[in-house]
């Protein structure tokens, strides 16, 4: 190495990290090795990892490097050494899924995220663990094995981008990609003490990724610095003609928000929301706040239209959806699902189509409602993540018992809601001190407002540096 140890690698973001190779104080290479060593530590702690791509990505720095070499200029993540949740579509590759049943054949395009993080310089070292389908939001997967979460092995990481969550908290990677269905980037990101960026929803293209329900299903990054979430995001949004969904919105320089102040921001908690969550998770969310204040942020008060018919509506939503998704291997496959995944996806089938089609028509109402009512006297809102202190993951272990669907609503009482209005959330690890457990709140902007959000991330890692994941006890 030239100028950075490996006690410094972990730390840094992929933005410096970047910056030290393309100016020589580290090859991708080094990087690369070093990313590889830290990620099986990862994997033998969380089981975060499905599938080791070691020499491809040795092979793709050493390239790299050689480009440099010659003078050539890298792009924004040039050498950087990156790691994805296992449901992208790959060039000669077939995506797990986390599942028994996937693709028959191997891809032939990448997935359009896939294809702008390559174009921008990253190299994919490993393919990440994730719930079976990427439905279910605690980590547990009957058909590959549970995650595990970085600061105590027998307490969930959340889901579905467990793998992703944990290899950033452990330092093997800086960020990497996920997906949030209904809190599959928040949950494992909170309950893993790192951070995420959900996007708004047709913010970024879903083209090549699997899809779990569509008309909800957002592709976003868990990372450690707000300003790689930042970066990262610049890269992968914007329109892209294999998804018509696609929104054709100018993406912002997000980086260039990062410095900007957030003095007089007004940011809103709905305390009858907040307030049914356990005392503990509501004290996080306090210790957030009063972070914001210190930066300058004003806490005010606001409310969000009925929470519960948010969630039935978003329920209603999303469970026909997936079964729709999975009707053809849920008749010729079902012995290959997992317990849990398949008694969900059965649920699905017995809502109507006209149900789900009202859901589909309120949506914009709400959502509308919502800004007009929500957002009315503030510039972003504040919830909680998770409603209960981390659980183990024996407590959640139901698989596919008659008490799932309400287990599970549980888990993601606080982020479904936030799905259906399509509305982007940055995830914050809230303050931590000794042997405490991790956590974390959203900040909830309106549609396209992920530079503000950013902003206010960056003022907040400011006072609360991100930092690496270690075991609480022996």
């Amino acid at each position: 190495m030239t100028g950075l140890t490996k006690t410094e690698l972990p730390m840094l973001s992929a933005r410096a990290l970047a910056q030290a190779i393309a100016t020589g104080r580290i090859s991708s290479v080094a990087a690369t090795e070093a990313a590889l060593e830290r990620l099986d530590a990862a994997h033998s702690r969380t089981h975060c990892t499905i599938a080791r791509e070691g020499d491809e990505a040795l092979a793709a720095a050493k390239a790299l490097d050689a480009a440099r070499g010659k003078g050539q200029k890298l792009g924004p993540l040039g050498g950087v050494p990156l790691a994805h949740k296992d449901m992208f579509d790959r060039v000669g590759k077939i995506a797990s899924w986390g599942a028994k049943i996937r693709a028959d054949k191997p891809a032939t395009t990448d997935a359009t995220v896939i294809a702008r993080l390559k174009a921008a310089g990253a190299i994919q070292i490993a393919a990440l663990h994730l719930t079976e389908f990427a439905f279910g939001p605690t980590g547990h997967n009957y058909v590959l094995g549970h995650a595990r979460n970085p600061y105590d092995p027998t307490r969930i990481t959340g889901g579905s981008s467990a793998g992703t969550a944990c290899a950033v908290a452990m330092g093997a990677i800086p960020a990497g990609l996920g997906s949030d269905t209904a809190g599959s980037l928040r949950l494992p990101a909170a309950n893993c003490g790192v951070a995420s960026i959900k996007p708004t929803w047709s913010r970024v293209s879903r083209a090549g990724a699997m899809p779990l329900a569509a008309c909800l299903d957002v592709l976003g990054v868990i990372g450690r610095h707000v300003e790689d979430l930042a970066l990262m995001l610049g890269l992968l949004a914007g329109p892209d003609r294999r998804d018509p969904a696609a929104a054709h919105v100018g993406v912002p320089d997000y980086l260039a928000e990062l410095g900007k102040p957030v003095t007089g921001l007004r940011i809103g908690l709905d305390a009858a929301v907040a307030g049914q969550a356990h005392p503990e998770v509501q004290a996080m969310v306090d210790a957030v706040l009063g972070v914001l204040g210190r930066a300058g942020m004003v806490r005010t008060d606001c409310r969000f239209p009925d929470w519960t018919t948010l969630d039935h509506l978003a329920q209603v939503m999303q469970l026909p959806d997936a079964a729709s998704a999975h009707a053809h291997w849920l008749t010729s496959r079902p012995n290959d699902y997992g317990p849990q995944v398949r008694a969900r996806l059965e649920v699905g089938h017995f809502i109507s189509g006209v149900d789900h089609m009202t859901a589909l028509r309120a949506r914009g109402t709400m959502l509308q409602r919502t800004l007009d009512q929500t957002f009315k006297s503030i510039d972003v809102a504040i919830l909680p993540i998770t409603a209960d202190p981390l659980p183990t993951i024996a407590e959640l272990d139901v698989a596919g018992s008659p008490t799932v669907q309400a287990t599970m609503a549980r888990v993601v009482k606080f982020c479904r809601p936030i799905s259906y209005l399509g509305l982007p959330t940055l995830t914050l690890p809230a303050p931590r001190a000794g042997a405490a457990l991790p956590g974390g709140v959203q900040i909830i902007g309106k549609p396209f407002t992920e530079g503000l959000l950013f902003r206010i991330g960056a003022a907040y890692q400011a006072l609360v540096p991100p930092e690496l994941a270690r075991p609480l006890s022996a």
